[in-house]
Protein backbone atom coordinates (compact mmCIF):
# COMPACT_ATOMS: atom_id res chain seq x y z
CA UNK A 1 0.00 0.00 0.00
CA UNK A 2 2.65 2.43 0.69
CA UNK A 3 4.65 1.62 -2.23
CA UNK A 4 0.95 2.19 -4.26
CA UNK A 5 0.95 5.84 -2.36
CA UNK A 6 4.76 6.68 -3.64
CA UNK A 7 4.00 6.02 -7.51
CA UNK A 8 1.13 7.72 -7.39
CA UNK A 9 2.54 10.73 -5.79
CA UNK A 10 5.85 10.34 -8.47
CA UNK A 11 3.51 10.26 -11.13
CA UNK A 12 1.33 13.73 -9.86
CA UNK A 13 4.81 15.58 -9.32
CA UNK A 14 5.90 14.47 -13.35
CA UNK A 15 2.17 15.61 -14.35
CA UNK A 16 2.52 19.04 -12.73
CA UNK A 17 6.65 19.46 -14.00
CA UNK A 18 5.40 18.50 -17.38
CA UNK A 19 2.24 21.25 -17.08
CA UNK A 20 4.79 24.11 -15.73
CA UNK A 21 7.21 22.99 -18.47
CA UNK A 22 4.12 23.32 -21.30
CA UNK A 23 2.60 26.29 -19.65
CA UNK A 24 5.69 28.26 -19.29
CA UNK A 25 6.58 27.29 -22.92
CA UNK A 26 3.53 28.71 -24.74
CA UNK A 27 3.37 31.84 -22.09
CA UNK A 28 7.09 32.96 -23.06
CA UNK A 29 6.07 32.28 -27.18
CA UNK A 30 2.74 34.77 -26.83
CA UNK A 31 4.78 37.20 -25.01
CA UNK A 32 7.49 37.05 -28.05
CA UNK A 33 4.82 37.13 -30.46
CA UNK A 34 3.22 40.15 -28.76
CA UNK A 35 6.06 42.10 -28.24
CA UNK A 36 9.19 40.65 -29.83
CA UNK A 37 12.16 42.15 -29.11
CA UNK A 38 14.46 44.76 -31.57
CA UNK A 39 15.87 42.45 -34.50
CA UNK A 40 13.99 39.21 -33.07
CA UNK A 41 12.07 37.10 -35.49
CA UNK A 42 8.91 35.98 -34.05
CA UNK A 43 9.00 31.91 -33.09
CA UNK A 44 7.50 29.15 -35.34
CA UNK A 45 3.90 28.40 -34.56
CA UNK A 46 3.43 26.49 -31.42
CA UNK A 47 1.38 22.99 -32.46
CA UNK A 48 -2.22 22.99 -33.53
CA UNK A 49 -3.61 22.07 -29.71
CA UNK A 50 -2.39 24.59 -28.61
CA UNK A 51 -4.42 26.85 -31.44
CA UNK A 52 -6.97 24.95 -30.37
CA UNK A 53 -6.90 25.26 -26.61
CA UNK A 54 -5.91 28.91 -26.41
CA UNK A 55 -8.23 30.30 -29.32
CA UNK A 56 -11.30 27.92 -29.23
CA UNK A 57 -13.32 30.60 -26.57
CA UNK A 58 -12.52 33.63 -29.14
CA UNK A 59 -13.03 34.78 -32.11
CA UNK A 60 -13.24 32.43 -35.20
CA UNK A 61 -11.42 32.21 -38.15
CA UNK A 62 -13.72 34.83 -40.23
CA UNK A 63 -13.65 37.01 -37.73
CA UNK A 64 -9.72 37.31 -37.57
CA UNK A 65 -9.03 39.09 -40.65
CA UNK A 66 -6.09 40.94 -39.77
CA UNK A 67 -3.47 38.60 -41.68
CA UNK A 68 -1.73 39.53 -44.60
CA UNK A 69 -0.28 37.17 -47.65
CA UNK A 70 1.59 34.21 -46.60
CA UNK A 71 4.95 36.43 -47.74
CA UNK A 72 4.34 39.30 -45.65
CA UNK A 73 6.29 39.48 -42.55
CA UNK A 74 4.70 40.54 -39.60
CA UNK A 75 5.15 44.00 -39.55
CA UNK A 76 4.14 44.66 -42.92
CA UNK A 77 0.13 42.83 -41.94
CA UNK A 78 0.12 45.02 -39.13
CA UNK A 79 0.90 48.22 -41.09
CA UNK A 80 -1.69 46.65 -44.23
CA UNK A 81 -4.25 46.30 -41.27
CA UNK A 82 -4.12 49.38 -39.28
CA UNK A 83 -3.71 51.24 -42.66
CA UNK A 84 -7.27 50.20 -44.56
CA UNK A 85 -9.36 48.76 -41.79
CA UNK A 86 -10.08 50.26 -38.64
CA UNK A 87 -13.23 48.41 -38.34
CA UNK A 88 -13.07 45.05 -39.77
CA UNK A 89 -16.81 44.16 -39.02
CA UNK A 90 -18.41 46.59 -41.16
CA UNK A 91 -21.75 45.80 -42.73
CA UNK A 92 -24.27 48.16 -44.05
CA UNK A 93 -26.55 47.91 -41.46
CA UNK A 94 -23.62 48.79 -38.91
CA UNK A 95 -21.64 51.32 -40.19
CA UNK A 96 -24.10 53.10 -43.44
CA UNK A 97 -26.17 56.07 -41.65
CA UNK A 98 -29.58 55.29 -43.95
CA UNK A 99 -31.32 57.94 -42.26
CA UNK A 100 -29.49 60.56 -44.19
CA UNK A 101 -31.13 58.74 -47.76
CA UNK A 102 -34.31 59.19 -46.23
CA UNK A 103 -34.18 62.52 -45.65
CA UNK A 104 -32.68 63.14 -48.54
CA UNK A 105 -35.57 65.50 -51.02
CA UNK A 106 -35.19 63.30 -53.76
CA UNK A 107 -34.10 59.86 -52.39
CA UNK A 108 -30.36 58.15 -53.27
CA UNK A 109 -28.24 61.53 -53.63
CA UNK A 110 -24.54 61.79 -54.00
CA UNK A 111 -22.07 64.47 -53.07
CA UNK A 112 -18.32 65.10 -54.44
CA UNK A 113 -16.41 67.03 -52.45
CA UNK A 114 -15.04 69.71 -54.92
CA UNK A 115 -11.01 69.68 -55.18
CA UNK A 116 -8.88 71.60 -53.78
CA UNK A 117 -7.48 74.32 -55.96
CA UNK A 118 -4.43 72.63 -57.94
CA UNK A 119 -5.60 69.68 -56.48
CA UNK A 120 -3.60 66.95 -58.82
CA UNK A 121 -5.98 64.29 -60.26
CA UNK A 122 -4.92 61.57 -63.02
CA UNK A 123 -7.04 60.66 -65.49
CA UNK A 124 -9.10 58.22 -64.50
CA UNK A 125 -9.82 59.59 -61.14
CA UNK A 126 -11.38 62.72 -63.14
CA UNK A 127 -13.26 60.23 -64.89
CA UNK A 128 -14.88 58.70 -62.30
CA UNK A 129 -15.79 61.80 -60.49
CA UNK A 130 -17.26 63.40 -63.98
CA UNK A 131 -19.45 60.16 -64.32
CA UNK A 132 -20.91 61.12 -60.59
CA UNK A 133 -21.33 64.87 -61.11
CA UNK A 134 -23.05 63.81 -64.52
CA UNK A 135 -25.45 61.32 -62.88
CA UNK A 136 -29.07 62.29 -62.14
CA UNK A 137 -27.47 61.27 -58.48
CA UNK A 138 -25.43 63.91 -57.97
CA UNK A 139 -26.50 66.76 -55.60
CA UNK A 140 -24.06 70.03 -55.05
CA UNK A 141 -26.13 70.52 -51.61
CA UNK A 142 -23.91 68.43 -49.09
CA UNK A 143 -27.34 68.22 -46.49
CA UNK A 144 -29.19 66.27 -49.33
CA UNK A 145 -26.33 63.45 -49.84
CA UNK A 146 -26.63 60.34 -48.74
CA UNK A 147 -23.37 59.21 -49.97
CA UNK A 148 -20.13 61.09 -50.18
CA UNK A 149 -17.14 60.92 -52.48
CA UNK A 150 -13.68 62.04 -51.82
CA UNK A 151 -12.32 64.88 -54.02
CA UNK A 152 -8.87 64.17 -53.09
CA UNK A 153 -7.53 61.39 -55.64
CA UNK A 154 -6.93 58.18 -54.23
CA UNK A 155 -6.55 55.76 -56.89
CA UNK A 156 -2.99 55.23 -56.57
CA UNK A 157 -1.38 54.45 -53.14
CA UNK A 158 2.03 53.66 -54.61
CA UNK A 159 4.40 55.78 -52.84
CA UNK A 160 6.69 55.50 -55.45
CA UNK A 161 4.38 56.71 -58.10
CA UNK A 162 4.48 59.86 -59.35
CA UNK A 163 0.35 60.31 -59.31
CA UNK A 164 0.64 59.67 -54.97
CA UNK A 165 -0.85 62.03 -53.07
CA UNK A 166 0.89 62.45 -49.53
CA UNK A 167 -0.79 63.23 -46.57
CA UNK A 168 -4.21 61.96 -47.45
CA UNK A 169 -5.13 60.81 -44.10
CA UNK A 170 -4.70 64.16 -42.43
CA UNK A 171 -6.57 65.94 -45.05
CA UNK A 172 -9.77 63.99 -45.02
CA UNK A 173 -9.75 63.82 -41.12
CA UNK A 174 -9.99 67.44 -41.41
CA UNK A 175 -13.57 67.08 -43.46
CA UNK A 176 -16.19 68.15 -41.29
CA UNK A 177 -18.64 65.40 -42.69
CA UNK A 178 -16.06 62.70 -42.26
CA UNK A 179 -17.30 60.97 -39.38
CA UNK A 180 -14.52 57.99 -39.14
CA UNK A 181 -15.92 57.79 -43.28
CA UNK A 182 -19.42 56.67 -42.65
CA UNK A 183 -21.62 56.79 -45.32
CA UNK A 184 -18.40 57.95 -47.69
CA UNK A 185 -16.90 55.89 -50.94
CA UNK A 186 -13.02 55.40 -51.14
CA UNK A 187 -11.94 54.16 -54.89
CA UNK A 188 -8.79 52.80 -54.80
CA UNK A 189 -6.39 50.83 -58.05
CA UNK A 190 -3.40 50.42 -56.55
CA UNK A 191 -2.00 50.06 -53.22
CA UNK A 192 1.54 49.68 -51.44
CA UNK A 193 4.90 49.19 -53.65
CA UNK A 194 6.91 46.62 -55.81
CA UNK A 195 7.45 43.89 -55.23
CA UNK A 196 5.57 43.54 -52.14
CA UNK A 197 2.09 45.93 -52.73
CA UNK A 198 0.70 45.28 -49.52
CA UNK A 199 -2.51 46.63 -48.67
CA UNK A 200 -1.55 50.01 -46.94
CA UNK A 201 -3.38 52.81 -48.39
CA UNK A 202 -0.87 55.30 -46.11
CA UNK A 203 -4.66 56.68 -44.30
CA UNK A 204 -7.22 55.13 -42.63
CA UNK A 205 -10.57 54.29 -44.34
CA UNK A 206 -12.39 53.66 -40.97
CA UNK A 207 -16.10 53.17 -41.60
CA UNK A 208 -15.89 53.91 -45.45
CA UNK A 209 -16.92 51.61 -48.43
CA UNK A 210 -13.38 50.86 -49.98
CA UNK A 211 -13.74 50.39 -53.61
CA UNK A 212 -10.91 48.36 -54.79
CA UNK A 213 -9.42 46.67 -57.59
CA UNK A 214 -7.21 43.91 -56.39
CA UNK A 215 -8.54 43.82 -52.94
CA UNK A 216 -7.35 40.55 -50.42
CA UNK A 217 -10.06 38.35 -50.06
CA UNK A 218 -8.83 38.12 -46.21
CA UNK A 219 -8.98 41.86 -45.47
CA UNK A 220 -13.07 42.55 -48.30
CA UNK A 221 -15.46 43.15 -46.07
CA UNK A 222 -18.73 41.04 -47.38
CA UNK A 223 -21.65 43.06 -48.46
CA UNK A 224 -20.09 46.43 -47.94
CA UNK A 225 -16.91 46.91 -49.72
CA UNK A 226 -17.16 46.47 -53.95
CA UNK A 227 -14.34 44.87 -55.76
CA UNK A 228 -13.60 46.38 -59.43
CA UNK A 229 -11.74 46.14 -61.94
CA UNK A 230 -8.08 47.68 -62.56
CA UNK A 231 -8.59 49.47 -65.95
CA UNK A 232 -6.34 51.56 -67.47
CA UNK A 233 -6.20 56.37 -67.80
CA UNK A 234 -7.09 55.64 -71.47
CA UNK A 235 -10.83 53.32 -70.26
CA UNK A 236 -13.54 55.63 -72.01
CA UNK A 237 -15.43 57.17 -69.48
CA UNK A 238 -18.69 56.65 -71.58
CA UNK A 239 -19.46 54.79 -75.30
CA UNK A 240 -19.76 51.60 -76.37
CA UNK A 241 -22.59 50.51 -79.23
CA UNK A 242 -25.74 49.15 -77.81
CA UNK A 243 -27.07 46.15 -78.62
CA UNK A 244 -23.72 43.99 -78.34
CA UNK A 245 -25.34 41.70 -75.07
CA UNK A 246 -28.36 40.51 -76.63
CA UNK A 247 -30.70 38.17 -74.90
CA UNK A 248 -30.08 34.37 -74.83
CA UNK A 249 -26.49 35.37 -76.69
CA UNK A 250 -23.70 33.62 -74.83
CA UNK A 251 -20.84 34.17 -75.78
CA UNK A 252 -21.80 37.56 -76.63
CA UNK A 253 -21.92 38.65 -80.39
CA UNK A 254 -18.36 39.78 -81.35
CA UNK A 255 -14.78 38.88 -82.29
CA UNK A 256 -13.05 38.95 -79.04
CA UNK A 257 -14.46 37.35 -76.11
CA UNK A 258 -11.39 38.39 -73.75
CA UNK A 259 -8.39 40.59 -73.89
CA UNK A 260 -5.98 41.16 -71.60
CA UNK A 261 -2.93 43.25 -72.13
CA UNK A 262 -0.31 44.34 -69.49
CA UNK A 263 3.14 43.40 -67.27
CA UNK A 264 4.10 39.53 -67.00
CA UNK A 265 5.50 39.93 -63.21
CA UNK A 266 8.32 37.79 -63.46
CA UNK A 267 8.98 37.87 -59.09
CA UNK A 268 6.98 38.68 -56.48
CA UNK A 269 3.18 39.21 -55.60
CA UNK A 270 0.83 38.15 -58.69
CA UNK A 271 3.66 36.64 -60.57
CA UNK A 272 2.10 33.16 -60.40
CA UNK A 273 -1.29 34.46 -61.39
CA UNK A 274 -0.09 36.77 -64.51
CA UNK A 275 2.18 33.83 -65.92
CA UNK A 276 -1.44 31.76 -65.91
CA UNK A 277 -3.06 33.84 -67.96
CA UNK A 278 -0.57 32.53 -70.46
CA UNK A 279 -2.73 29.08 -70.85
CA UNK A 280 -5.60 30.97 -71.85
CA UNK A 281 -4.02 32.74 -75.05
CA UNK A 282 -5.21 31.44 -78.42
CA UNK A 283 -4.11 33.98 -80.68
CA UNK A 284 -8.13 34.14 -81.76
CA UNK A 285 -10.95 35.05 -79.57
CA UNK A 286 -8.75 35.03 -75.96
CA UNK A 287 -5.80 36.93 -75.94
CA UNK A 288 -3.26 37.18 -73.80
CA UNK A 289 -0.31 39.98 -74.71
CA UNK A 290 2.28 39.93 -71.58
CA UNK A 291 5.36 41.77 -71.30
CA UNK A 292 8.53 41.11 -69.01
CA UNK A 293 9.76 44.82 -69.12
CA UNK A 294 9.09 45.71 -65.41
CA UNK A 295 11.41 47.39 -62.68
CA UNK A 296 14.73 48.18 -63.64
CA UNK A 297 16.42 44.30 -62.99
CA UNK A 298 14.07 42.19 -64.63
CA UNK A 299 16.27 40.88 -67.41
CA UNK A 300 18.05 39.19 -64.25
CA UNK A 301 14.49 37.19 -63.93
CA UNK A 302 13.76 37.00 -67.40
CA UNK A 303 12.61 33.30 -69.09
CA UNK A 304 12.79 31.45 -72.39
CA UNK A 305 8.94 33.19 -73.20
CA UNK A 306 10.47 36.83 -72.41
CA UNK A 307 11.80 37.73 -76.17
CA UNK A 308 8.55 35.76 -77.10
CA UNK A 309 5.98 37.78 -75.29
CA UNK A 310 8.18 41.01 -75.18
CA UNK A 311 7.76 41.29 -79.37
CA UNK A 312 3.82 40.18 -79.55
CA UNK A 313 3.57 42.65 -77.10
CA UNK A 314 4.55 45.40 -78.53
CA UNK A 315 3.19 43.75 -81.98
Amino acid sequence: MQARKKYVLLALCAFCWLLLFYWGGVQSRLLRLLSPRAGEEPPRPWPEWVDRALLSGYAGPEELQADGGPGDSPRQRRQAWAGIYRDSRCRMDTCFDFSRCRNARDGFRVYVYPPERGERLSESYRKILASVTESRYYTPDPREACLFVLGIDTLDRDQLSSQFVPNVDERIRGYPLWNDGRNHLVFNLYSGTWPNYTEDLGFRVGQAILAKASLNSEHFRPGFDVSIPLFSRDHPQKGGERGWLLRNSVPPRRKYLLMFKGKRYLTGIGSDTRNALHHIHNGKDIVSLTTCRHGKDWEKHKDARCDHDNQEYER
